[in-house]
């Protein structure tokens, strides 16, 4: 995630620990060491809250402010919660831009540093569809790809009432100006993830339309089951028109588009190869480098690792390639 440009907690140490710890079966077990901004969350605030203890509300708030912001700003809960919103805009659409499915995003896997926490039965896409799911906990899809925007801004809701004794002293008005914070998110979000999605496809300017030119391209990809990573990897490479036959008529569309660019074709192309990756960690792939590592070979783990440290350099190599065709869906654990 580091390398894709994803902010992100990271891996310090992997500790084993001598102990055997029963999963889906007996696996050594290990402490992993991972590094923040801060370890505060959305849960954190909201586990405060329950104790309904306003000086304990103010004393994590004032260490969060200065944890994260500069300690001569002044320490306003709403310069704090629309703070936050930015950066969880701005995690979530580098999560859809790289096709990442956190997986399990409740309010204490969501960190205030808009930082990635908490992997768990997180997975890329393969196959393109904003329904996807991976966790195999995530039985009605609350967590799916597509979903990811609107529980990001249900969290953050959730963060906004436990500052209301701290926005306000009345409720009402604490809840008034809670609402016009939130009142733009849907619109905001939509903006960030439309320019994100003109970056993947060469756009160097906004035009009316473009938002119809993307709908049409994810449409054509869902139906036709297009890999996400290849497709836009491909587009990249100017190759896509190898992929389907479905993509022809898009294809010259996105061609009268690309003549209104306001900048030239280098500085469109420089703009994919920055957004659109070649390499992710392919789930069927990292499932075998694990399954390497639990014989006590981790080779392929010092390999794969590597190679992820240049996801957006082109390489002919099997780790891009989509995984086998299999009727059974991939699955992902709270352990992985």
């Amino acid at each position: 995630m580091f390398y894709l440009g994803v902010s992100t907690t990271r891996s310090l140490a992997a500790m084993a620990t001598g102990e055997k710890i029963i999963r889906e079966k007996e696996l050594s077990g290990a402490v992993l060491t991972r590094v923040a901004k801060s370890h505060v969350r959305v849960g954190t605030f909201q586990y405060i809250a329950t104790l309904r203890n306003e000086d304990f509300l103010k004393k994590l708030f004032d260490y969060s402010f200065e944890r994260h912001f500069d300690k001569t700003t002044q320490k306003d809960p709403i310069f704090f919660l629309k703070q936050i919103i930015e950066k969880q805009i701005s995690l979530v659409v580098d999560w859809m831009r790289v096709g990442f499915v956190h997986g399990v995003m409740n309010t204490d896997n969501m960190a205030i540093s808009g930082e990635t926490i908490d992997y768990g039965p997180c997975a890329f896409l393969d196959n393109f569809d904003f329904n996807s799911v991976f966790s195999s906990i995530d039985h009605n899809g609350r967590y799916a790809y597509g979903n990811q925007p609107s529980v990001a801004h249900w969290n953050l809701v959730r963060l906004a009432e436990c500052l209301i004794p701290l926005i306000d002293k009345n409720e009402t008005l604490a809840i008034d100006k809670i609402k016009r914070v939130f009142s733009d998110f849907p619109n905001n979000y939509k903006k960030r993830w439309l320019e994100m999605m003109r970056n993947k496809i060469g756009f160097t300017n906004e035009l009316d339309g473009d938002e119809s030119i993307v709908d049409e391209l994810l449409s054509i990809m869902t139906k036709n089951k297009l890999d996400f990573t290849n497709t836009f990897s491909s587009l990249t490479k100017n190759k896509l028109a190898d992929c389907h036959h479905s993509l022809k008529g898009w294809l010259e569309r996105r061609a009268s588009r690309l003549k209104k660019n306001n900048k030239g074709m280098g500085y469109s192309e420089s703009l994919m190869k920055k957004n659109n990756p070649c390499i992710i960690p392919r789930n069927h792939v990292v499932e075998n480098v694990l399954n390497e590592a639990e014989q006590n070979n981790l080779g392929p783990f010092n390999d794969f690792a590597k190679l992820l440290q240049t996801p957006y350099k082109d390489v002919e190599d099997d780790y891009y390639k989509s995984p086998p065709v299999s009727d059974k869906p991939y699955k992902t654990f709270c352990g992985t």
